[in-house]
């Protein structure tokens, strides 16, 4: 694509130098990733800035850069142009937001020809967009889905390396979606997402609002940020667009009212437009009376919890929005039977039921906690240990909630990167009350022990690495899986 017609998806910019006409070959913001041909965008990240990087990508083949004003005024034009006379500069003043949006033009606007759900909230995002796919295939659709566990469409299956890609791999991986046969797309949207506008160039056609709790707080530093980031989601959502939103969450209300499209609600709360009654929990699933304007319907779930109630009516509101068949829609959830890593029950051994959960943050201990709390006949042991170089102050209030609702606690490691993982332990530990708990530094020893514990009709519960197949120490990704670890543990015992 000729520069000049690619950046007609920009309202503002200024040319400095170099031919404005040239084809460009392919775009990026990763300079190693640059080829002859190429246009790198110059983009400021939390520890390194792109602009330092031009040079690499010159000395690549880079025929256009993207940069931001405030470096061409320290730097100097006429300096600039000079040192790197091939080069067209595109001058912004968010290469950010410019760089997704030459993506959409670059492969065609991809997202105009899908149906897009855009998820977002602090828990639940990951489990509904595989209600959404599941429901979707029950109705003879052909959807894809982006998100934490992994990347998928047809017959492809990536792992994923952030819950929203960036936005030249995001737009590039929607055009081939597009030539896929893909007809919907279900997306977690992150709050780093939206506050880096990632997906500025994708036209979402809907929205689910899950919840807001305490979470990212190192990047966003309070929770207020913290919405106004998920807010952009709904804000920027045309007038022909659909938001599902939580009405049971105070955030949730305050989308509802800023919203300018068509709004649907969900919850446990008959002012709802969608709601659930007469809740039962048992470890074969969930029971409860789905209100879905003058219908009452009995719904039978195979996935436990009230948190997983929510993430149903999520989906159900959101099928209505899209007109699918209500009948196919509950048949698809009735028979759904897991997500990875989230509640998912491992295995029984000596009578103990074991289950692994990703949940991380207090609101989502407190979720799954409460859940088994309600069902577990005898004790709930857990395994948990909070993330290094994150939000700190969850530490307490996660050790809160386990001294609250857990008979037995055995506080480990979870992805410690750069920090020592005595002092995370040290920060949960200033949450939790009595005795009730013991420190194990290594999480397989710790799994171990949490299971050794366990007598006939106790529950062990191994959270916050979920489906995560690694422990990230230092600078090393270490091979690790909470599943198989609990499996490789009960095999050990049972003989």
């Amino acid at each position: 694509m000729r520069l000049s017609v690619l950046v007609k998806a920009l309202s503002a910019f200024r040319f400095h130098g170099g031919g404005r006409d040239v084809r460009i070959a392919g775009i990026t913001s990763d300079s190693a990733a640059v080829k002859e041909g190429y246009l790198f965008a110059a983009v400021k990240g939390a520890t390194r800035d792109g602009h330092r990087f031009i040079p690499d990508a010159a000395r690549k083949g880079a025929r256009a850069v993207v940069c931001e004003q405030t470096w061409v005024s320290r730097y100097g034009v006429q300096r600039l142009c000079r040192r790197f006379p091939r080069i067209c500069f595109i001058v912004v003043d968010d290469s950010r937001s410019a760089v997704a949006r030459l993506a959409a033009k670059f492969y065609g606007y991809p997202s105009k020809k899908l149906r897009v759900v855009g998820v977002t909230g602090t828990n639940g995002k990951t489990t509904l967009t595989y209600l959404i796919e599941s429901v979707l295939k029950r109705c003879g659709h052909e959807p894809a889905v982006i998100g934490t566990v992994n990347y998928r469409f047809k017959d492809t299956d990536r792992p994923s390396t952030n819950t929203t890609p960036g936005p030249v791999q995001l737009q590039a991986m929607l055009h081939e979606m597009v030539c896929a046969g893909v007809d919907h797309l279900a997306m977690e949207v992150s709050s780093h997402a939206l506050d880096q506008g990632r997906t500025a160039g994708i036209r979402f056609t809907s929205a689910v609002f899950t919840n807001l709790t305490q979470d990212h707080l190192d990047y966003h530093h309070d929770l207020e940020t913290y919405f106004q980031a998920k807010a952009k989601l709904f804000r920027h959502l045309s007038g022909s667009s659909v938001a599902v939103i939580n009405r049971d969450d105070p955030c949730g209300r305050r989308l509802i009212a800023l919203s300018r499209c068509k709004v649907i609600s969900y919850g446990t709360d008959p002012a709802a437009d969608v709601w659930a009654g007469d809740i039962a929990f048992s470890f074969s699933g969930t029971r409860f009376t789905l209100h879905l304007g003058k219908q009452a319907l009995t719904c039978k779930i195979r996935l436990i919890g009230l948190h997983n109630v929510y993430n149903v009516l999520a989906c159900i509101a959101w099928a209505a929005s899209e007109r699918l068949s209500l009948t196919l829609v509950l048949g698809a959830l009735a028979e759904f039977e897991r997500v990875p890593g989230r509640l998912e029950r491992v295995g029984r051994s000596r009578d103990i039921s074991v289950f692994v959960d990703y949940a991380h943050t207090e609101d989502a201990l407190n979720n799954v906690l409460g859940t088994l709390r309600r069902i577990a006949r005898h004790r709930i042991i857990v395994v948990f240990g909070c993330g290094g170089d994150r939000d700190r102050g969850k530490r307490p209030k996660m050790g809160r909630v386990v001294s609250d609702l857990a008979d037995y606690a055995v506080v480990t490691s979870d992805n410690p990167r750069w920090e020592d993982p005595r002092r995370i332990i040290a920060e949960i530990r200033q949450g939790m009350s009595g005795r009730k708990y013991c420190v194990i530094a290594d999480r397989e020893k710790a799994i171990e022990k949490s299971l050794s514990l366990a007598h006939k009709g106790d529950v062990v519960l191994v959270a916050g690495k979920g489906h995560e197949q690694y422990q990230i120490i230092r600078d090393k990704i270490l091979p690790f899986n909470d599943v198989e670890v609990v499996r490789r543990c009960l095999q050990s015992m049972s003989l």
